[in-house]
């Protein structure tokens, strides 16, 4: 198969969102990690600093897609894409919509808190004006991993 759902690019720029969901849990926070792509060139890439920055708004996705729109100098990322290690939430789907990312690519599904494939579904809803392309499971064991290990040790 061919396209942006096997291209080898999308791999490795989820290798990036890996690493930074591993910083992120470094730090203490959820470990999820989230890239933005215009081409080959990675505009941004952050993790979770929630408990960092005080800051509920502070999701992975949320930085980077607002550091992309800074370097751009626009609130459009109609050519972008967005790499994250799990499925956004109700709040990042929002802001992915807005920011009109072309693709989004996300590895671990979050059955509980997710809202693309899971939950409220946002780009399904008719109140959505835009969904980016999706495809989901890029990186998927590495992500659920980290996941898992991190919130056995909160318990």
């Amino acid at each position: 198969m061919s396209g942006p759902e096997t291209d080898g690019h999308q791999a490795s720029f989820m290798d990036l969102a890996l690493e930074e969901a591993e910083m992120a849990a470094a730090r203490g926070e959820v470990p999820v990690g989230a890239v933005v792509v215009l081409g080959d060139r990675v505009l941004a890439r952050n993790g979770n600093r929630t408990l960092e920055l005080n800051d509920p708004t502070a999701h992975a996705e949320v930085l980077v897609l607002r550091e992309a729109c800074a370097k751009l100098g626009s609130q459009r990322l109609a050519d972008c894409d967005l790499h994250v290690t799990l499925e956004p939430c109700a709040m990042c789907a929002g802001a992915i919509s807005f920011a009109r990312i072309r693709r989004l690519y996300y590895g671990a599904a979050d059955e509980k808190g997710g809202a693309v494939d899971h939950g409220s579904r946002f780009f399904s809803q008719p109140t959505c004006h835009h969904a980016p392309e999706v495809y989901s499971g890029f990186g998927e064991t590495r992500s659920a991993a980290l996941l898992k290990t991190f919130f056995r040790t909160k318990r």
